[in-house]
This record gives structure tokens, C-alpha cells and sequence, in this order.
């Protein structure tokens, strides 16, 4: 992209920002009403113009039924779907709405409702309008949670999610940027007062922005720094990946593997890496357990019990495992040299026979 972050998005910065997508038949486009999303929609109709045969483009707002102009400013982006020549969807959010935690459930809806839209659509992905600055505000947060190096690596480019691929085109461009460019085409979005409200962290942290960019810190590092990370995480999948092979070669023969469980040599799972040693254990947790993903934390104190209990002593008295816990719905033992996960028996309530 342009090093001029004030300067509009020309029509061959566009092409290049959705060339990978040029092959897909159809594309949902995510689009809020605000003035990255609104961008996100006219980019995207010049680009799919300048193609023989492009993708098919649906717009789809989701109402979260939070707010009173939600409503009108979703009736606006149809009218300017309309103008493009794209079909419009405004998909709303029914329910109750819980009174904790109120981002992350919208986000979790808005993703479900649009990956239900995508697959009525024959789309094999939706765009979302995130840019650089989200992403910057994104690493933030997760450095505040003390997220590990994946959480770090914030938003990826292309993802999945419900089966449908989620694209990130604008991840490297900065809003200002967006803006121009729809003050260059004389296009008007609408304001959500909610991107300022200081209840919420992300205002809050976005606040907090000047004061870091004054000291080195500014939206364009926090965004490189958040891609060095992902390049570091990916480095350490790979590592992770041929360890889990590794593991299961050596296990082959001597050990086999039990029918929905895994199970390791500890001898030959303590003399790997740490880092690895953790991602195996939560990969292994999350697919044997049956209560959502492990917190990293817990992954963390469960390592560091069981790194313990390898260092200890052989075998246990009577012949019982040397441990044995439950985490996010696993089942997690060592006993007899070797660590087991396999699913925990469901908790029965207190009136279960």
C-alpha cells in the first residue's frame, strides 16, 4: 500500500488488495454502514467492474439490535448497494442480549450470521472491513490479557470460521486511508457513537493511541510487530507439527494408540521445546475435551504438573498414575511412562442415577 496514509486507495491498490480472491464465485461482503466497511463495499464493486467475470458480490448488515440507528443506517447501506449494482441482506441479532461480555457475543453473532448468509449466497467467503489500525488496537488487548504468542499474532489475513473463509483485504491499510477515499468519491457513512463509548476496552485502548504513537509505538509498528509475531507462530505450528509426527512414528509398534484418545511417550514428549510440549498438549486437550478451548493458562499449569511428575519417580505406588486431571473436558494421566488424553466422563447432575 501507499506510505501516504491520507491518500485515497487507487484503482490498482484495489486490484492488488483482492487479487486472491478473484477466483472465488462469490463473496459476502460484511458491511456495518461505517466508513471502513462503506470503503470495503466501493472498492470492491470497482474492482469486480474492472473483471471479465468476476465474483458475485452480496452486502449483508447485521442489525445487533443494540442500537436505534442501527436500523437506518442498514437501510443506508442498502441504498448504496443499490446504487453500485449489489444485491443487500439485513440480518438482525434476535434474542436476549447477555449483560456481561456484550462485544465478544456480538462479534460471535455477527460471525454466525454471516457465515448462515455466505452459505445461502453459494459464497465461499466474507469480507470483513478490519485495517491496520484494527489490528494494532487488537494486539493491544491481547498483550493486556496476556495472551500467548498465537493471541499476539492478532488478526489473520484469511481465516475460517463456521466452514466459511473469512478475508481480511484492508488489514494492511490504515483508516485514514479508507476515509480519502470516500471523501474523493463523495461517498458518506454513518458515525457509531458506540466506537467511542469508554465502557467498552476497545475505545478505551484506541484512546490511548497518540500517547503511544508519540513514543514509538504508533498503529504502523503495533501492526508490524502483530505480523512478526504470526511469523513467529507459524515457525512454531511447523515445529509442532512435526513433533506430533515424531511422536506418533516412535509410537507405532511399541504403543498404539487407543481409539479416541492420544497418547505419548513422556520421555520422548519432556525432551521437546516447551513451547511445542504446551501447543501439543492444547491441541490434544481440544480435541478430546468437550467444554470449548482450554484457557492457555490452565494448558500452562497442567504442563508444568505433568513436567513434574515425569521428573519424578518411575512408577507410583499401587501402581496408580502418577497424575491424573480434567481440563476444559479432557481427561489428562501419565501413568506406566507414557501421558494419556482422552475425553472425561460428563459430570452428572446431582440427581443423575
Amino acid at each position: 500500500m501507499s506510505d501516504d496514509d491520507n491518500s485515497p486507495i487507487s484503482a490498482r491498490e484495489a486490484k492488488r488488495l483482492f487479487a486472491d480472491l478473484k477466483a472465488a464465485p462469490a463473496l459476502v461482503l460484511a458491511v456495518s454502514g461505517g466508513p471502513d466497511s462503506v470503503a470495503l463495499m466501493w472498492l470492491a464493486a470497482r474492482w469486480q467492474r474492472s473483471l471479465a467475470r468476476g465474483p458475485h458480490l452480496t452486502v449483508v448488515t447485521v442489525d445487533h439490535g443494540l442500537r436505534r440507528e442501527a436500523a437506518r443506517e442498514a437501510r443506508e447501506v442498502k441504498r448504496l448497494a443499490a446504487e453500485l449494482g449489489l444485491p443487500h441482506r439485513t440480518l438482525r441479532w434476535r434474542g436476549a442480549k447477555p449483560k456481561t461480555g456484550l462485544p465478544a457475543a456480538a462479534r460471535e453473532a455477527r460471525y454466525r450470521l454471516l457465515a448462515q448468509a455466505a452459505r445461502a449466497a453459494g459464497a465461499s467467503h466474507v469480507l470483513t472491513a478490519h485495517t491496520r489500525d484494527d489490528q494494532a488496537e487488537t494486539l493491544l488487548m491481547r498483550l493486556l490479557r496476556g495472551s500467548g504468542i498465537a493471541g499476539l499474532s492478532a488478526m489473520a489475513r484469511l481465516s475460517e470460521r463456521d466452514g466459511i473463509l473469512i478475508a481480511r483485504p484492508l488489514l494492511d491499510v490504515a483508516k485514514s486511508q479508507l476515509v480519502a477515499t470516500l471523501k474523493r468519491a463523495k461517498v458518506g457513512f454513518a458515525d457509531d457513537p458506540t466506537n467511542r463509548d469508554t465502557a467498552f476496552t476497545r475505545p478505551r485502548l484506541r484512546a490511548l493511541l497518540p500517547q503511544l504513537a508519540a513514543e514509538g509505538g504508533d498503529v504502523r509498528n503495533l501492526a508490524r510487530l502483530a505480523a512478526r509475531l504470526a511469523r513467529a507462530n507459524a515457525a512454531v505450528e511447523v515445529l509442532a507439527d512435526g513433533a506430533e509426527r515424531f511422536l506418533r512414528v516412535r509410537d507405532r509398534g511399541d504403543a498404539p494408540h487407543l481409539r479416541g484418545a492420544r497418547s505419548f511417550d513422556a520421555s520422548a514428549f519432556a525432551a521437546l521445546p516447551e513451547e511445542v510440549r504446551l501447543r501439543l498438549l492444547l491441541r490434544a486437550v481440544n480435541a478430546f475435551g468437550h467444554e470449548g478451548p482450554a484457557e492457555l493458562g490452565k494448558v500452562e499449569a497442567l504442563l508444568a504438573a505433568l513436567d513434574q511428575a515425569i521428573a519424578g519417580p518411575r512408577t507410583a505406588a499401587n501402581g496408580r498414575p502418577m497424575l491424573k486431571q480434567t481440563l476444559a473436558g479432557a481427561l489428562i494421566s501419565l501413568a506406566g511412562g507414557r501421558i494419556h488424553i482422552a475425553p472425561a466422563p460428563t459430570r452428572r447432575g446431582k440427581g443423575g442415577s
